[in-house]
């Protein structure tokens, strides 16, 4: 199974590429899209878009997942974020990809263990599960493997609670 895990931004929007492997993850690709400061947000979310659909057609995931939005301070901020994971969602619904979404919290406790665990902890925690010589870097590169890593932890679940027949 391919994961291709998103930590969405307008300014950087984070994705990471993995392979699940039986229980092994391997990393695939990861980077980040970013788009100017000062360019009009229209053009921005286009860039955006045009960058994830490549990414996609180029390292076809069998699914996404997309770390939630959690803002408690900058309302703007938030929308234009929102907006950005729009259009990565849009992205992935037209290619009939299926998108998982994970709080912090849920990403925290699948890569760590522990859900108010410190980014640092996260950080290393991919680099040591993705074997990577060093942490992916900027930040939101190493939380859009997280999520990844996350999502390939979680569907191993979900697929046992879908085998189980229901009465």
């Amino acid at each position: 199974m391919r994961v291709l895990g998103i930590d969405p931004g307008i300014a950087i929007a984070g994705f990471g590429f993995i392979d699940k492997i039986g229980s092994k993850l391997a990393p695939v690709q990861y980077g980040s899209i970013e788009t100017a400061a000062h360019t009009p947000q229209e053009t921005r979310l286009l860039q955006i878009y045009d960058s994830a659909c490549a990414l996609m057609d180029k390292y076809k995931p069998d699914t996404v997942a997309v770390e939630k939005l959690f803002f408690n301070r900058n309302v703007t901020t938030a929308f234009a974020v929102g907006q950005a994971r729009g259009v990565i969602i849009l992205a992935a619904a037209q290619r009939g990809l299926p998108v998982a979404e994970y709080t912090p919290l849920q990403v925290k406790q699948a890569v760590v263990g522990y859900g108010k665990a410190e980014k640092r902890q996260v950080q290393e925690m991919v680099r040591m599960f993705l074997k990577l010589s060093a942490i992916p870097k900027p930040d939101d590169v190493a939380d859009a493997l997280a999520v990844a890593i996350c999502h390939a932890h979680s569907s191993v679940l979900t697929q046992k609670i879908s085998e189980v027949p229901r009465r």
